[in-house]
């Protein structure tokens, strides 16, 4: 018995000499040679690009990669550009350098202020965002992050003294003119009710729900413990960097959970120095940290 086939099923096995012997739907796919034009187009870019890799960086290596016969590097035209614009702001960048912080202003020298106000921010974007926000608002309140926006400062929002903060940073080992400063870990040393009694009291003087007996007794642990650096009435000081407890302005969470964690553990928040001048740890050039310093002054929250 003779299986009966489809015509298609038969020019695929019959084949045909001009054709691949391939059928789709009916549709044969010719045995046609490239054109000529297409494979000599072909073959020139396998040599072209032979050729590339041997003239131009290509081919990776362990730790870096063939350098090409020609030397070129688009790190090296980037170099080129940076220089050339440095050259070109040398002299308004050594301006800045020398006139005093409060002189680059609005007021009394415009393209001054201008250029270190744009120069500033895209210095924040690039070393500062990370920490304290691509709005400067410190991410989200009790982060640990400062908010650079409000009106309260640990260690002062004039523009000599945001300008000596980022130099120096606070809290860290590689400046010994860091701003520094370190709150007791109370844990130990009160017992828990003492511990619980001044939450209590720091709820009051803030302004929030607070256990009114409770805030009584913590006051004298307060005044005993804790007004040497947040003084009596718990406004703070900020040439210590010891914060404002009145207010609803928090580093850390300011809820009665995180008030008990920061008492019984304490806080160490660190900044890096910034000023390669002040530290060799440092980053930024003084006229990039007096940039730096007018933008972040310019903000709205300096003072």
């Amino acid at each position: 018995m003779t299986e009966e086939r489809h015509p298609e099923e038969q020019i695929l096995q019959e084949g045909d000499p001009d054709t691949t012997g391939h059928t789709w739907d009916g549709i044969k796919e010719f045995n046609n040679p490239l054109p000529r034009w297409w494979l000599w187009t072909f073959y020139l870019t396998i040599i072209w690009g032979v050729i590339y890799t041997i003239l131009y960086p290509a081919w990776p290596l362990i730790n870096s990669s063939t350098a090409g016969l020609l030397g070129y590097s688009t790190r090296g035209e980037v170099a080129q550009d940076i220089a050339a614009f440095d050259e070109m702001n040398a002299p308004i960048r050594a301006e800045i350098e020398e006139v005093e912080l409060v002189a680059i202003n609005p007021e009394d020298n415009a393209d001054l202020y201008n250029y270190a106000v744009q120069g500033g921010e895209a210095l924040f974007m690039t070393w500062c965002a990370q920490c304290h926000g691509s709005g400067a608002n410190g991410i989200a309140q009790g982060n640990g992050y400062p908010n650079l926006l409000d009106d309260d400062w640990l260690w002062g929002g004039s523009m000599d003294e945001i300008h000596y903060t980022i130099s120096h940073g606070i809290r860290n080992e590689d400046d010994p003119s860091s701003h520094y400063s370190e709150m007791t870990a109370f844990e130990g040393l009160l017992t828990d009710e003492e511990i619980g009694n001044v939450v209590q009291y720091v709820l009051s003087i803030s302004g929030q729900d607070n256990d009114a007996a409770m805030a009584s007794a913590g006051e004298e642990v307060f005044l005993n413990n804790c007004a040497s650096c947040h003084m009596d009435d718990g406004t703070g000081d900020r040439f210590l960097g010891a914060p404002n407890l009145t207010d609803a302005i928090w580093l850390y969470p300011g809820d009665a959970e995180g008030i008990e964690h920061t008492v019984r553990y304490s806080r160490f928040g660190v900044m890096p120095p910034w000023s390669e001048e002040a530290s060799d740890a440092g980053r930024l050039s003084e006229a990039e940290v007096r940039s730096l310093a007018v933008y972040v002054h310019s903000l709205g929250g300096g003072e």
